[in-house]
């Protein structure tokens, strides 16, 4: 099917609310897509109240940023996408960060920051921002999920209104 000439067709993105718990989005397993994701966290926690310098979005920017980048580099399986998911509850302070993709066979692991190995330092930094990390395998689907888990206080829209 193609689209008329003057009409474009445009794909739907994911809108940030303050009032959505989860947040999920796939994307592509391209490096367009990791920045794509990187970006939607930033506004997902902008729109929670944690905003742009504060500690708690600049560690989940930072950590989605690596975590996805991981996945399309390493975890890339051609045709396949790879999803971000970030979940609160209210009344906790933390974020749960998840990046999921679909090689299941390529585990990451973080090396010391004096390696003289190539790449694994990223996760050096997501262990060094999160209160905890790991790998799970996805039940059901081929693949894994990398996930963090981020200490983030009140936000600020939180301590506003009181």
């Amino acid at each position: 099917m193609t689209t008329p000439p003057g009409r474009v067709r445009r794909a739907t993105l994911p809108v940030p609310l303050p009032e959505q718990t989860v947040f999920s989005f796939r994307f592509t397993s391209s490096p367009r897509g990791a920045r794509l994701a990187r970006r939607l966290a930033s506004c997902q926690m902008d729109a929670w109240g944690w905003h742009h310098g504060t500690p708690a979005h600049d560690s989940v920017e930072l950590i989605v940023a690596e975590l996805a980048t991981n996945a399309v580099t390493h975890g890339l399986v051609p045709g396949r996408d790879a999803e971000l998911r970030l979940s609160r509850r209210d009344g906790e302070d933390r974020v749960r960060i998840e990046v999921s993709d679909t090689c299941g066979e390529r585990l990451p692991v973080a090396r010391e920051a004096g390696s003289e190995e190539d790449g694994g330092r990223g996760l050096v930094l997501v262990a060094a921002l999160a209160k905890e990390w790991g790998v799970a395998s996805r039940p059901g689907a081929p693949g894994k999920t990398v996930w963090a888990v981020v200490g983030t206080g009140v936000p600020l829209a939180s301590r506003e209104r009181q």
